[in-house]
């Protein structure tokens, strides 16, 4: 634990940082390696839509301006795309920051508290801390489905929000839309429903696992989307909320000022523009996810089904070789996964979809290292 002056506050001292995967560059020096592949961090495998990187060397002699306040072309777009009132559109950087206005806004210090699943995205757990919100969370069921009864029974009159990531991360599982609208209804009248939904885009039929796209019944939800994933600009820090007019507005006037730079505004409306890119990248995540699980079903792996561009493993239980000595003898052979520790899933991988060459080497690089 930090040792710390006085100054800051007790809740500060005992955060958990963020654990991000581990960098190429690093492991590269680390090994002294020529080639690392990167399968930790579900990124997207065809990396930058060629229309992102023409918009982003349009607009490169424009970085020394700010953007328009509350970036109203890229709202009206995500708008348009997901056929809703732009008003209702929070643009954030990464949704990241939405998870985190939506917090501040709207839990109050000593007086709310906030409910989700674990193991869940630890910003949830993260900024509800610094906030001061009370967090209560209900286990995941052992395949990794959400225990509705369980969570509904945490929410109470003071109940601010509800997090709910589907497809949800690390497992890829993603409930049925029913599912989520029975939720939904049964919550108390003043939680709002939070659905992160960064991975929608990888799931195999959007329509029947999402609540946007019947998003005016449901006036306490609010869904989450990245630029992160499918478009390819996770280094852009881009991302958005949909919900009730009335919050976004509020939320807007919290967010710090032009939050969203230039470049990634010039990024995001190219990037909703590439129609073929999205289903390109699309169709190569299904196909590698499929590979992948092909694959490490054939090692005896266990495998957890996934709409996402990773998938949950554990290693074969024939095989007693402890989860850090397998991750570093991959990390020696230049591929970096991600270890679920952090999750509290200690035995447990997640890899990320690579190209079909990056799944080869990384099925290769296994296979070697659990036949020794």
């Amino acid at each position: 634990m930090l040792q710390s002056p006085d100054s800051v506050r007790p809740a500060v001292l005992g955060l958990e940082p963020y654990a991000p995967g581990l960098s190429i560059d690093e492991i590269r020096e680390r090994y002294g390696l020529d080639r690392v592949i990167k399968l930790a961090s579900n990124e997207n495998p065809l990396g930058v839509s060629p229309l992102v990187r023409e918009a982003i060397e349009r607009h490169a002699g424009l970085a020394f301006r700010y953007a328009q306040s509350g970036t109203p072309r890229l709202a009206r777009a995500v708008a348009a795309r997901h056929g809703v009132d732009p008003a209702r559109v929070v643009l954030g950087n990464g949704s990241d920051e939405v998870i985190d206005l939506l917090i501040r806004c709207r839990a109050e210090p000593g007086a709310h508290n906030v409910v989700t699943a674990r193991p869940c995205f630890s910003l949830y757990t993260l900024q509800a801390r610094l906030c001061g919100v009370e967090l209560r969370e209900c286990p995941l069921r052992g395949d990794f489905s959400y225990d509705w009864a369980g969570l509904r029974a945490l929410a109470d009159e003071n109940t601010a929000l509800v997090f709910v990531t589907t497809p949800d991360n690390p497992s890829g599982f993603c409930p049925p839309a029913a599912e989520l609208e029975a939720f939904a209804r049964s919550l108390p009248p003043g939680a709002l429903l939070v659905l992160d939904e960064a991975y929608m885009d990888f799931a195999d039929r959007p329509e029947d696992y999402s609540l946007l796209p019947r998003l005016e019944e449901f006036p306490n939800v609010a869904v989450l989307r990245t630029f992160s994933k499918c478009f390819g600009l996770a280094g852009l820090r881009l991302g958005y909320g949909i919900m009730p007019a009335d919050l976004a507005a509020c939320l807007c006037r919290a967010r710090l000022p032009f939050s969203v730079n230039i470049l990634a505004e010039a990024a995001g409306l190219a990037a909703l523009a590439d129609d073929d890119f999205i289903a390109a990248s699309r169709k190569t995540v299904r196909l590698g996810r499929e590979q992948l699980a092909r694959g490490l079903r054939g090692l005896g792996c266990r495998v957890w089904p996934s709409h996402s561009n990773f998938l949950m493993f554990g290693p074969p239980e024939s095989r007693r070789l402890e989860p850090e000595a397998l991750f570093t003898a991959l990390l020696e052979q230049g591929v970096i996964i991600r270890r679920l520790k952090s999750y509290g899933l200690p035995e447990m991988f997640r890899v990320s979809v690579g190209l079909a060459e990056e799944n080869d080497f990384f099925m290769d690089c296994l296979k070697l290292i659990l036949e020794r």
